[in-house]
């Protein structure tokens, strides 16, 4: 029985995706959690063979959840569920550790087979995120300008995005706001942007955040 822990703070999603594995005879939902800090206390306490993990948890970036669990559950296959288009994502959260990413339009027997698959040991990236994570191991110079971007300026380049200000964003991720602001400065370098405007439409225009 492949025993699967679900992590979304939507209780909808929650509730599809218990009503989508129900009837698969090998599977149960083991557990769920609403945020970030729930899953992380849950995982450290039961024992399950999958992590259904939302890329977009309210108190948590995934590419810190994902260091997280690699510390405490590192056997743990996580199979990351986004809403984002796996070529602007899926590369970063597989290179972080994630044993799969599968977008939120995929068919429910894409995810049994996802589910499956994670839980076999092995990992689940469609046909096109194969290609994508190929061609940025070998071409290091051909790579998109958020791509040049750290996992830490990454996290700061999304919650800007999201036109968080800087006061809210070094709360979530523990550092000073003089230290966002550096972060900032070197993501606008990096990227060769002016401003938090043209940081914003890049994200919207590259489906790295909603318009």
């Amino acid at each position: 029985m492949i025993r699967i822990i679900i992590a979304d703070d939507h209780s909808i999603v929650r509730e599809g995706l218990k009503q989508i594995i129900a009837d698969t005879p090998d599977m149960i939902i083991a557990d769920e959690a609403e945020n970030g800090h729930e899953l992380i206390s849950k995982i450290e306490t039961g024992k399950y063979n999958v992590a259904v993990v939302d890329i977009s948890m309210p108190d948590s970036h995934i590419l810190d959840l994902l260091k997280h669990i690699r510390q405490i559950q590192p056997r743990l296959p996580v199979l990351i569920l986004s809403m984002h288009p796996e070529d602007q994502y899926g590369v970063r959260v597989m290179k972080a550790g994630a044993a799969g990413y599968l977008t939120k339009e995929s068919a429910p027997t894409d995810l049994i087979t996802a589910l499956r698959t994670v839980s076999a040991g092995k990992k689940y990236i469609s046909a096109t995120l194969a290609e994508k994570l190929i061609f940025a191991l070998n071409n290091h110079n051909s790579k998109a300008p958020h791509e040049t971007l750290s996992d830490r300026e990454f996290q700061v380049f999304c919650m800007l995005a999201e036109s968080k200000p800087a006061k809210e964003i070094a709360a979530e991720l523990y550092l000073s706001e003089k230290t966002i602001s550096t972060y900032r400065s070197r993501i606008l370098s990096k990227m060769q942007l002016k401003n938090n405007s043209e940081l914003i439409h890049y994200a919207v225009k590259n489906g790295l955040a909603n318009a």
